[in-house]
């Protein structure tokens, strides 16, 4: 019974970590899958929670994209194939009780809590080689690539750019496989908000990062939680 209720309290995160979950594309079956989870978990998630979804052809022009709200999650339909996909997944806020759950509401609302924080999540993939980044302001964290992924090769570093609120920041730690290895830290940031993050696979890579920054004068929580990850294919398929 008491996994049963702690489920149902905690909508998302099944008693785990607020913070815990992070959100990327894939390609399934030819569509562009949203994927929320943590590692080999690919969870169930309340598609409302997608804010926005952003796509662009090579030269950084925008694309109409269509968010296709499935029960279990979000399916991406832009107009025509993108180079490049952005999406933002607004988790609301969360609260933690005394004895350890996590509600989707914020402290207003739940008296008690021990810790309170609103989480966003946000994605950046790149699919054609070449492609011009464009100005991503409305991802509040991301993970921005020096030189073009898809010319990197597995085995070989790849500089990027950790910018939160559209600047860089210092200390970030980057997860190089979010997929096969989530707990492993690959690089920290420096002073610029720079590290090199070595390509780790053939196939998709996942490479991803969080912080918590405090927050001032709310009265439904006291931190804000960003998560961001940055996809691509580490060996194109030259066909």
């Amino acid at each position: 019974m008491r996994l049963s209720t702690c489920l149902l309290l905690t909508g998302l995160f099944a008693c785990g970590n607020a913070l815990a979950h992070g959100l990327w594309t894939e390609q399934r079956r030819g569509n562009i899958e949203t994927v929320y989870g943590h590692g080999e978990e690919d969870n169930a998630f309340d598609a409302t929670k997608i804010s926005g979804a952003w796509a662009y052809d090579r030269a950084g022009k925008m694309i109409p994209v269509t968010v296709e709200r499935l029960a279990d999650h979000a399916r991406l339909q832009p107009l025509k194939p993108p180079a490049i996909m952005a999406v933002a997944l607004d988790n609301g806020a969360w609260s933690k009780t005394p004895d350890g759950q996590w509600i989707n509401q914020g402290r207003s609302q739940v008296p008690n809590s021990t810790q309170s924080l609103h989480t966003y999540k946000y994605s950046l993939a790149i699919y054609e080689e070449g492609a011009k980044l464009p100005e991503l302001k409305q991802l509040k964290m991301v993970i921005v690539p020096e030189v073009d992924p898809l010319e990197v090769g597995p085995g070989k570093p790849l500089p990027v750019r950790v910018l939160v609120d559209g600047k860089p920041m210092a200390g970030v730690k980057l997860v190089g496989d979010y997929r096969g290895a989530p707990d492993e830290i690959s690089a920290t940031t420096d002073a610029e908000g720079r590290a090199k993050v070595m390509v780790r696979n053939q196939g998709l890579n996942i490479i991803a990062a969080e912080v918590e920054l405090p927050v001032k004068g709310d009265a439904d929580i006291e931190t804000r939680g960003l998560f961001a990850s940055l996809t691509f294919v580490g060996q194109g398929h030259h066909h």
